[in-house]
């Protein structure tokens, strides 16, 4: 059915066919043709093994790209290397080469070294020993354990049916070496040369797993690569533990499960030659700061045992990734960003849904949705036979396109409805595989997906792709967009803009998203609410010493001293132990969701709908709220603070629910002052402490505001970092800013800035906060703050002070660009306001924002 390869699925050819008749054409703002590249080749690199180049040949690869033989020789010398290229550019290829070479030079009599060294686990349990930190008097021993459970793996299978050494019998002891070989390097010992994989998803560590296990096939049993996450049974991972060469996990079982049992994991440690750490540019803000720490940790374990594993990185383009990658890591990173691989025609064009006769809140005119307009798109194109993926951001995004675009279909050609699916987080591993290689071969012609299928997973032969809404990063924008066109042929990519500030500034302003170089990476290892529940994790690992402050940076002394005086470390001579016996490393909370998620029940069945962020629980399932689930809606009755619960009951209530809050903002320390003339720009430390007060009722089909109802809620408190500027009187009466005027016009300013910020810093709008006072008491002035929505911050105001002047600049431009009269949500309302965006002022924004960067340095 695709009409591929025939020249009616040129890109230009099918973006003409899309924007045909229905007032089309004028939804496309912008159209952007990126020309065709040539590749560039490079000899193999002189220390990859000949097997792991026979391998790769076989595999259809002839000939390397000048950036994957570059990122392979820095590995093969030693030397820690981050490769940020392009979509479909062979990333993992320049990885998989030096590490297979690892596998194979440390084969050899691996199985009688480690025969050899079977008295392993014989100094375990002592005062804390490699097996665990915690002080001797509080039972270290229980910690350095070496409980097999006296588990074999009978004839060596492996993982998933996968064929292990025949003449192994089962795991040996895996705990503290002995002191006469406490120093061996890697690939010296034990079982040979290993490597460990970590991917930000599980579903795509198991696609890794799959390739490098089809690419090693002809390797034989010399390459053991094995998964090992919360989905790994557990008779398996006793055998991955024992015999698996290159393990494929995600950082939170590294954190969670193999450091607190890293006695277990000694052979494979200490051997440990290469970290792989693929998709890194995801491990941003506070979830990125803890994997730093996480990796920290890691690189602490292993030079107890011996070894010092050089870092792989793989990442979208990134600005700067080498220094991005040296701060995840801790250690020296050399960067290869030059794509040398081939590229085909990319036409990109930028798409804004029409005006709609619908009004929004307080009377604004209102767009057609991203979701309804990429469901029309991906019908139009899917009945022209030209493959297409959808990208969407949530997962109920993703099966509505679909939804729609099947309807959509059948009337067309009931033969057609078939070919088009959903594609999202929650599938079964084989659905995902069957989905893929149906898009694959052609027997699918539309998808519907999550970044589910952004991150790595090779899906090639599409024609166009979609990118429904701006996915929070211009990285993202690329890694999407570069999903079409991966043979090596042309291609389309449309991004629809969402009803939102960013997405309609950037369909305005093309400049930013293609000639604005992508964002770097912002995160920040030193946030003390980060690195101290690492340091008491790191403490159950190892007792800690002072000697470990090069490790975890300048805030580690202080720290430990507040770690003492809360009683959860405890110092003994020049060692610090954990005390307590449940895991440290449940105190860190690496995916950020803000303590005990909030448990959805059914009042009257007891039945587990689901659950909520404890971070949200308070605006989303508060007494009254209407929940919707799969479908259903539920009216909550009872929010159990206490118990983490909210109890639930079906019903159909013809309004939905919008919580109202009040937010206030205490400066406690102001770390830089920048005068913008008589304005002044801030960074520093300050206190949030909000408060959910009432919920509006509003009617569904209009939005009519039914009724307010009070709510009787504990406030919360955020100690966190933000950025803030004041003006003066004098400014004001400059600008033409009246009293009654000036509280509209700088919340309009907030929200708008709130929006434009994921523009200059990774984060989405709902990563920060924002409150705007006319008189605030700390500063005696009109203020306008953006704040981290986590504690100790995220970096992500950081960020937004260092740029200002560029991000403040494209505010104002954004609201003064919009074709609304009084605001709407495309320039100054905001879907997240507690007070129901009122009051706002645009033009007062516009002024008062223009005032403010009159002088800015």
């Amino acid at each position: 059915m695709s009409s591929r390869n025939v020249p009616e699925s040129d890109p230009r050819s099918v973006l003409a066919r899309l924007t045909a008749g229905d007032g089309r054409a004028a939804r496309v703002t912008h159209t952007e043709h990126l020309p065709p590249r040539v590749g560039r080749h490079a000899a193999w690199p002189e220390q990859i093994r000949p097997e792991v180049v026979d391998a790769v040949r076989e595999s259809g690869i002839e000939r390397l790209w000048e950036h994957q033989a570059r990122a392979a020789r820095h590995a093969l010398r030693g030397e820690s290397v981050i490769i940020a290229t392009g979509t479909a550019s062979g990333k993992s290829l320049s990885y998989l080469m030096p590490v297979l070479s690892s596998l194979l030079g440390g084969a050899d009599g691996a199985d009688r070294a480690d025969e050899a060294d079977g008295s392993d686990g014989a100094d375990v349990g002592r005062s804390g020993g490699a097996g665990g930190g915690t002080e001797p008097s509080t039972g270290g021993a229980g910690h350095g354990s070496t409980s097999r459970n006296g588990a074999r793996t009978g004839g060596g299978t492996g993982p998933e049916g996968e064929a292990g050494p025949r003449d192994v019998t089962g795991p040996r002891g895996e705990a503290e070496p002995q002191a006469g070989k406490r120093r061996r390097r890697n690939g010296t010992g034990g079982r040979g040369s290993t490597a460990l994989y970590l991917a930000p998803t599980k579903a795509l560590a198991a696609d890794q797993r799959r390739a490098v296990s089809e690419l090693a096939a002809p390797l034989g049993t010399a390459v053991r690569a094995a998964v090992f996450d919360g989905d790994t049974p557990v008779e398996e991972r006793e055998w991955v533990r024992a015999f698996a060469n290159y393990v494929l996990t995600n950082p939170d079982m590294l954190h969670r499960g193999m450091l607190p049992s890293h006695a277990r994991w000694a052979s494979f440690l200490r051997s440990l030659r290469y970290v792989v750490i693929d998709e890194c540019h995801t491990y941003r803000g506070v979830f990125g700061s803890h994997i730093a720490q996480i990796l920290r940790r890691l690189r602490r374990v292993c030079a107890r045992y011996g070894s010092d594993p050089v870092f792989l990185l793989a990442s979208a383009t990134a600005a700067d990734p080498g220094e991005a990658a040296t701060r995840l890591t801790g250690v020296p990173v050399t960067e290869v960003t030059q794509d040398t691989s081939p590229r085909g025609e990319l036409v990109f064009a930028l798409w804004e849904p029409p005006l709609t006769e619908m009004e929004g809140e307080r009377g604004a005119p209102v767009r057609r949705t991203a979701t309804a307009e990429s469901a029309e798109l991906l019908t139009d194109l899917a009945a022209q036979g030209v493959r297409t993926v959808a990208f969407v951001r949530s997962r109920r995004g993703a099966e509505l396109i679909s939804l729609i675009a099947k309807d959509r279909l059948a009337s067309v050609d009931r033969s057609l409805s078939d070919r088009v699916a959903a594609y999202r987080g929650g599938y079964l591993p084989e659905e995902r595989r069957a989905l893929e290689r149906s898009l694959h071969s052609g027997e699918l012609l539309g998808l519907a997906a999550t970044n589910a299928l952004e991150l790595g997973v090779d899906v090639s032969g599409l024609d166009a792709v979609l990118i429904t809404g701006y996915p929070g990063t211009r990285a993202s924008v690329w890694q999407q967009a570069g999903r079409a066109g991966r043979t090596g042929e042309g291609a389309l990519a449309v991004l629809v803009a969402r009803d939102d500030p960013l997405d309609t500034y950037l369909v305005h302003h093309p400049d930013s998203l293609f000639r604005t170089p992508v964002e770097s990476t912002v995160l920040d290892p030193d946030n003390p609410y980060v690195l101290a529940p690492h340091l008491c994790a790191a403490a159950s690992e190892i007792p800690l010493t002072e000697a470990d402050s090069v490790l975890f940076g300048p805030g580690f002394s202080g720290l430990l001293s507040q770690l003492e005086e809360r009683k959860l470390l405890r110092r003994r001579g020049g060692s610090w132990y954990w005390t307590l016996k449940e895991r440290a490393c449940d105190l860190a909370d690496i995916r950020g969701s803000g303590g005990t998620p909030v448990q959805v029940v059914e009042d009257g069945t007891g039945r587990l709908l689901g659950t909520v962020d404890a971070g949200t629980a308070h605006t989303t399932v508060h007494e009254g709220a209407v929940h919707l689930h799969q479908g259903r809606t539920y009216v909550v009755r009872q929010l159990d603070l206490e118990n983490s619960a909210a109890l639930v009951e079906e019903a159909a209530p013809p309004w939905t629910t919008m919580a109202r809050d009040t937010t206030s903002v205490a400066v406690l320390e102001t770390d830089e002052n920048v005068p913008w003339g008589d304005a002044r720009l801030c960074y520093g430390t300050v206190e949030v402490t909000n408060q959910v007060v009432s919920y509006l009722r509003r009617r569904i089909i209009t939005g009519e505001v039914m009724g307010e109802t009070k709510l009787d809620l504990p406030p919360r408190t955020l100690r966190t970092r933000a950025v803030w500027w004041t003006l003066t009187e004098d400014q004001l009466e400059t600008a033409g800013i009246e009293p009654s005027v000036l509280p509209g016009a700088l919340h309009a300013a907030e929200h708008a800035a709130i929006g434009l910020l994921p523009l200059f810093a990774t984060c989405d709008r709902w990563d920060i906060g924002g409150v705007s006072i006319a008189l605030h008491p700390d500063t005696l002035l009109p203020t306008v703050f953006v704040y981290d929505g986590q504690p100790g911050g995220a970096g992500f105001a950081e960020r937004a002070f260092r740029t200002a002047r560029e991000w403040l600049t494209a505010t104002r431009d954004a609201i003064a660009a919009c074709e609304c009269e009084a605001g709407c949500p495309s320039c100054i309302q905001s879907p997240k306001c507690g007070n129901g965006n009122d009051p706002l002022d645009k033009r007062g924004a516009v002024r008062l924002l223009t005032e403010l960067l009159a002088s800015a340095a």
